[in-house]
């Protein structure tokens, strides 16, 4: 709120600072005004922290502050830091969360880099470098924050392969877990990989390639999207608008100008998001990817649902139930009270609702016309999203009790 963040030199009223800094923390990218115009150099670098330390996590962030300073990590906190990433093991959380920070700021310089050149024949050094820098975490922690002016994201940069698919392996790395990707770089071979990263890896790419020819397919002869573009950069906008649909928020083709067929499709993609343990939101492809195989196995008549080879656990496929059920009645909640605040189509109210709440970022363009109470509904629904499955999840495991007794079995019709 200070005068000195603000470009005018003036306080920033409460309900906008609050929406732009929770959209930061939670690595969502929704915003009510322009990063690049509103925002001075030191409010662009309170954003810029808020994404890193919200796409971190509270829990990786709070070691990394505790390390810093030589504190021990004690049993509760190895505990809270494994569950929060998704583990099953308490030993050596702590040096994974050193390579964590490692391979983020690894990645992240590498993408500043390849920005900077970019960046650097079109502005000042200083200038491309800061725009380098910010662009290059923001993908990386998908977070869908830009400052490239006039809410425009990367819609400039629509026939830039460079821009765009540098964007785009930045947002996946981030989305897909430092757990995969340890396992990836470590294993070499799909058939030593964990049943967690086969899933997180098949799951993703058939929802990517799904997103690409729904996207392709519907919107190929939209003169306001797709259609003005060469067949390459076509293919090329399609694809990166279903990585960054899974939850950085970046877009390259104007939302607004799309069909709704095509808008329903991107709710599908925000809604379900990336791998748990990692900087995306939505209700995680290992939970979409575990009751996938679970109804699969059903389907084909299995006593026992499993994938690869392997049979899932009983309480994990209560609890991807149970995340996903809070997921649904949280957003039905969320959209109401938003449908009831909000002028305009449905449609788009439930764009908005979803991508606030799967801490996606992409917007039809009426965030900004919220009223007071839809941007406080979607602040609560972009803290919701970020803190609500995960809260649950650590929830259901400390409740988790060893059964002393079973209730006798009956049978609940189906169907």
């Amino acid at each position: 709120m200070l005068p000195v963040s603000n470009e005018t030199g003036e306080f920033t009223p409460v309900t906008i600072a609050l929406f732009t800094s929770t959209s930061a923390v939670c690595v969502t990218g929704l915003v009510v005004v322009d990063t690049a115009t509103y925002w001075s150099s030191f409010g662009q670098g309170v954003i810029f922290g808020l994404f890193q330390i919200g796409g971190f996590g509270f829990m990786t962030s709070a070691t990394l502050f505790l390390l810093a300073f030589g504190r021990r990590i004690g049993l509760r906190e190895r505990i809270m830091i494994s569950e929060s990433l998704s583990l099953q093991r308490l030993g050596g959380v702590v040096q994974l969360v050193r390579k964590m920070a490692l391979f983020t700021i690894t990645v992240e310089v590498l993408g500043t880099l390849i920005f900077f050149l970019r960046f650097w024949p079109e502005y000042p050094p200083l200038v491309a470098l800061w725009r380098a820098a910010f662009h290059s975490v923001s993908a990386f922690n998908n977070a869908g924050f830009d400052i490239f002016g006039d809410f425009s994201s990367l819609t400039g940069f629509q026939t830039d392969p460079i821009m765009l698919l540098t964007t785009a392996l930045l947002i996946i790395l981030g989305s897909i877990s430092f757990v995969v990707v340890a396992n990836v770089v470590e294993q070499r071979r799909f058939n030593r990989f964990t049943l967690d990263t086969k899933i997180v890896l098949v799951t993703s790419l058939i929802l990517l390639l799904s997103g690409t020819i729904a996207i392709l397919a519907a919107e190929f002869a939209n003169p306001n999207t797709l259609g003005t573009l060469s067949y390459p950069d076509r293919v090329l906008n399609a694809f990166f608008q279903s990585v960054t649909t899974r939850s950085a928020g970046f877009s390259s083709v104007e939302i607004g100008a799309m069909a709704d067929y095509s808008l329903f499709v991107l709710i599908i993609l925000m809604f379900i998001g990336g791998a748990a343990g990692s900087t995306a939101g939505g209700i995680k492809v290992n939970s979409f990817g575990l009751l996938a195989a679970t109804v699969w196995s059903s389907i084909r008549g299995r006593q026992y649902a499993g994938a690869f080879d392997r049979e899932f656990r009983i309480d994990q496929i209560q609890r991807a139930l149970a995340v996903l059920m809070f997921a649904l009645g949280m957003l039905a909640v969320v959209v109401l009270i938003m449908s009831a605040t909000q002028n305009g189509l449905f449609i788009r109210v439930l764009f908005e609702s979803v991508s606030a709440f799967g801490i996606n970022g992409l917007s039809t363009g009426i965030t900004p016309d919220l009223t007071q109470a839809g941007r406080i509904i979607a602040v609560v629904a972009m803290l919701a999203g970020r803190l609500g499955p995960l809260t649950l999840a650590l929830l259901l495991v400390q409740r988790q009790q060893t059964a002393r007794y079973r209730w006798p079995e009956e049978q609940v019709r189906i169907g």
